[in-house]
């Protein structure tokens, strides 16, 4: 199958998948580029279609019955970025059930995260330092924005990331668990805490911190030992070295 025209009705629909509400409508999102769809792919999340250059296609050959072939205006009009990638694919987003959670170990909690890129950028640093899954509880930015689909780069698929809506069921969820609040003001200094496991850490977010809600629900809390001159620290990077301190 061959594309050439922006104007196709294929085009169009996939374009609506830049929108949140469409993503959240058809359970569909955007991968763009050779890393993130062969990542996805072979992770085993479900890919729907394929819009590559011809001249790259034999690069796609692991999933060849998906292909279709276009011309780089085509994918620059699918693109979300500047400079159109050589191939661009619809993937269906990956449903997890919220009961696994209860079997997880390791598991850190964010709370109205609202920055796209510091949640990619998070989902990486948890697949590096031994995070076995990741909760979004509150107005969380949606997981399937395509900026953070490249910041987690590839990542997305190699671990359970799940929205629990409700208190209740965290409660119900981690009922067992270590809750650990991350506080800047706090006694406990990362360098000399040794939580067990299973622990939940929980992150709120970089304008507001932790809901009183949280803090009441934690069973403990942990600090980042600084410097006095540095008042905090983004937030991507507070979550990777409080993961490295504690799952590595």
């Amino acid at each position: 199958m061959e594309i050439t025209s922006v104007n196709n009705e294929l085009v169009k629909e996939t374009v609506k998948l830049q929108q949140k509400k469409y993503r959240i409508q058809t359970g569909k999102f955007l991968l763009e580029g050779y890393k993130a769809i062969k990542e996805a792919f072979d992770c085993g999340i479900k890919l729907e279609k394929i819009f590559v250059e011809k001249n790259k296609k034999n690069e796609y050959n692991f999933a060849k019955n998906l292909l279709i072939e276009t011309t780089e205006v085509v994918l620059k009009k699918l693109a979300t970025t500047e400079s159109a990638p050589e191939a661009i694919a619809v993937g269906f987003q990956k449903i997890y059930d919220k009961s696994l959670l209860k079997n997880k170990k390791k598991v850190i909690l964010l709370e109205d995260i609202k920055d796209v890129g510091n949640l990619g950028t998070i989902i990486r640093s948890a697949v590096a330092f031994g995070a076995e899954a990741i909760v979004l509880f509150g107005e969380s930015v949606d997981l399937y924005n395509p900026k953070c689909v490249r910041a987690s780069v590839g990542n997305l698929w190699k671990l359970p990331v799940i929205h629990v809506e409700k208190f209740n069921e965290l409660e119900d969820i981690f009922a067992s668990f270590e809750r650990i609040a991350t506080l800047p003001r706090t006694n406990n200094l990362l360098k000399n805490c040794n939580f067990g496991t299973p622990c939940l850490v929980m992150f709120g977010s970089e304008a507001n911190g932790l809901s009183q809600q949280l803090i009441d629900f934690s069973t403990n809390s942990v600090k980042i030992e600084m410097t006095e001159t540095v008042e905090s620290l983004n937030l991507a990077t507070s979550v990777s070295v409080i993961m490295y301190e504690l799952f590595v």
